[in-house]
């Protein structure tokens, strides 16, 4: 249940929390591969620049995706990101596609405590700042660099919630995230 009473029922036979705890006890590579032999899906990695901010985090839960770019307006920004966090759920994993960005950072201290409020189980984003206090708070998240430079009028958010592209794999909101040392994978719901 996140901070505004909200439960996401599960779309799988199994309550989410035992599902996370199943996956949690495996590691990518064999569900990888169940995935290539067994479903014939050769597209499941996310690009292999994504790297835990620690070699030990792990992550499990349902894909929350969200679609950003390099952009210098700011008109509503604010509300956007006030209104993602509103949506966001417990036993979810935020996934962003931050259309090849690689100047700012769109991860922090405060969007980590948000997303722990909430009861969030991690993050797959491009850049993260706040490092330190991530770390301290054991939050996991996979990312491609570390940079100081906030998003405001340099980045922004586009819309959450909606289909993403992260390399070669289209991630849906609802998707399993799996991530941990060997990078992060993306799962069909219906599957």
């Amino acid at each position: 249940m996140n901070q505004n009473g909200k439960t996401t029922p599960s779309p799988f036979p199994i309550p989410l929390a035992e599902m996370r705890e199943r996956y949690l006890n495996l590691y990518t590579g064999a569900v990888n591969d169940v995935l290539r032999f067994n479903y014939q899906m050769h597209a499941t990695s996310l690009p292999a620049a994504f790297a835990p901010l620690r070699e030990e985090m792990k992550l499990a839960g349902m894909a929350f995706t969200v679609k950003g770019g390099p952009d210098i307006t700011t008109e509503g920004e604010f509300e956007m990101r006030a209104e993602m966090l509103e949506a966001l759920y417990a036993d979810s994993v935020v996934v962003w596609d931050c259309t090849g960005d690689t100047v700012t950072s769109q991860w922090g201290e405060v969007m980590t405590m948000a997303a722990i409020k909430i009861g969030c189980r991690g993050a797959v984003i491009n850049g993260i700042r706040d490092t330190r206090a991530i770390v301290d708070q054991g939050f996991p998240v996979f990312h491609k660099y570390k940079a100081n430079t906030g998003m405001l009028g340099r980045f922004r958010m586009y819309h959450y919630l909606k289909p993403i592209l992260m390399g070669e794999v289209i991630v849906n909101p609802g998707d399993w995230i799996f991530g941990d040392i060997d990078g992060v994978i993306s799962i069909p719901q219906a599957i």
